[in-house]
């Protein structure tokens, strides 16, 4: 009468290596490699042959297994530092990876069946109670805040609004096109210089209200002295500029010349 032994099933030869060491108590980054080869080849050797792919996993494994026992027996390998190469360092490094993956695809089980233990029940409140919400009570929701302390987070705010406001560009107004015309500040400085015959620069450019009519008074001052109507003097670096009215220049000036710069 044969004796028929059922062996334990396992998903894959890292998790046999697993079960053996955990068998024999042994650290997985100190294997007994002798131990645990014999024990391998012994369940490889009673394994069910029909499942090749299976078999052939295993096969891999026990050819690890030998290497590495070969390679113990043999004199140490040295790395380029000088220290001793373990043999066992690739297939510890395997079966510390695989039994991490092990253990949180148990934890996800565990968790798994936990969830299913637990029944929740679906709301079943009226829609007229489920709308309702209670009144604000403006005394505990104020609290110890008072007008005083309204008034003066208030005035901190505004404060603050003043902070950021450009005391210089808050003063610029909008900027508006002047109806200024070259023509007509031709015809004004003609009629001041024709009066005054003789005067400075800078009397003339006083006399005008805005930026705009400035830079027009002097461009009408350039178009005259082009014509010889009025010619420019300085006596001294960064003195005032004399104007001098030439009358014979002048009069031989047109009223048609001076429309022409509209």
């Amino acid at each position: 009468m044969e004796l028929s032994v059922k062996l334990e099933v396992f998903e894959g030869p890292l998790d046999l290596l697993l079960h053996l060491i955990e068998k024999n108590k042994v650290s997985i980054y100190d294997i007994p490699i002798v131990l645990i080869t014999e024990q391998y080849l012994d369940y490889v050797s009673r394994m069910n042959r029909e499942n090749l792919d299976l078999v052939s996993e295993f096969m891999v494994m026990a050819a690890t297994l030998i290497d590495i026992k070969t390679r113990m027996l043999l004199p140490p390998e040295e790395d380029e530092n000088g220290e001793e190469i373990d043999p066992r360092e690739e297939l510890v490094a395997r079966l510390v990876e695989y039994k991490t993956y092990k253990m949180l695809a148990k934890s996800l089980v565990m968790g798994e069946k936990a969830a299913g233990k637990s029944f929740y029940k679906a709301p079943t409140l009226p829609k007229e109670v489920a709308k309702y919400e209670p009144k604000v009570d403006l005394d505990a929701l104020l609290g110890e805040l008072t007008l005083t302390k309204m008034q003066q987070v208030f005035s901190m705010l505004m404060h603050r609004q003043v902070d950021k406001i450009d005391p210089i560009r808050s003063r610029f107004g909008d900027i508006r096109q002047e109806p200024v015309k070259l023509a007509d500040k031709l015809t004004y400085v003609c009629e001041f210089a024709a009066k005054k015959k003789h005067f400075s620069f800078k009397e003339l450019l006083v006399r005008q209200e805005s930026r705009h009519g400035l830079v027009v008074t002097f461009l009408a001052v350039l178009e005259l002295m082009k014509l010889g109507a009025i010619t420019a003097s300085q006596e001294e670096v960064f003195g005032d500029i004399l104007m001098d009215w030439n009358d014979g220049a002048a009069a031989s000036i047109s009223r048609e010349e001076l429309e022409q710069y509209e």
